[in-house]
C-alpha cells in the first residue's frame, strides 16, 4: 500500500481554532491517492488537533471558554514562556497530537458538521508544524 508523506505549516494569530480541512484535503490530492487514511499530526505540545463543529462558530468559543475554566492560567510552576506556557500543555495533554480520517475520492470522509482544526493554547502567534500521512491506493 502506498505511502506519502508531507508536512504543512499553519501560522496561528493566538489561541482559538484554525480550520485545517481544506488544507490538508489540497495535500490529499497532491498526494494523488483516491482512498485510504490520512493521519495528521501535530508536532507541539501547545497545541492540538480536533474534529468539531464547522457550522456554528458559537460551538468552538463555548469549547475555547470551557477549556480556559478548566485550566486556567497562572496557577503553575512551569512558566518558562509565560503564564500561558503550563496551560496550554496540559490543554494539549486533554486533547489530541494525532488524527486518523479515511478518505475517498481524493476528499476526507468527515461528517455533514465536522471540520478538522488545529487547536492554539498559546496566546502569542505561532507557526505550527503538521506531519501529514496518507496510506492508500
Amino acid at each position: 500500500m502506498p505511502i506519502h508523506h508531507s508536512e504543512v505549516t499553519v501560522a496561528t494569530q493566538g489561541a482559538g481554532f484554525y480550520e485545517i480541512t481544506r488544507l490538508v484535503e489540497r495535500e490529499l490530492r497532491a498526494a494523488g491517492l483516491k482512498s485510504g487514511v490520512a493521519t495528521v499530526f501535530c508536532r507541539h505540545t501547545s497545541c492540538s488537533l480536533t474534529l468539531m463543529e464547522n457550522a456554528s462558530p458559537d460551538a468552538r468559543r463555548d469549547l475555547q471558554r470551557f477549556m480556559e475554566r478548566l485550566v486556567p492560567p497562572g496557577r503553575y510552576e512551569h512558566s518558562l514562556e509565560g503564564p500561558d506556557d503550563m496551560p496550554s500543555h496540559i490543554r494539549s495533554v486533554l486533547t489530541q497530537s494525532s488524527i486518523s480520517i479515511p478518505f475517498a475520492d481524493g476528499s476526507l470522509r468527515l461528517g455533514t458538521w465536522q471540520g478538522l482544526y488545529l487547536w492554539e493554547h498559546r496566546a502569542a502567534d505561532h507557526r505550527r508544524s503538521l506531519a501529514l500521512a496518507f496510506y492508500g491506493e
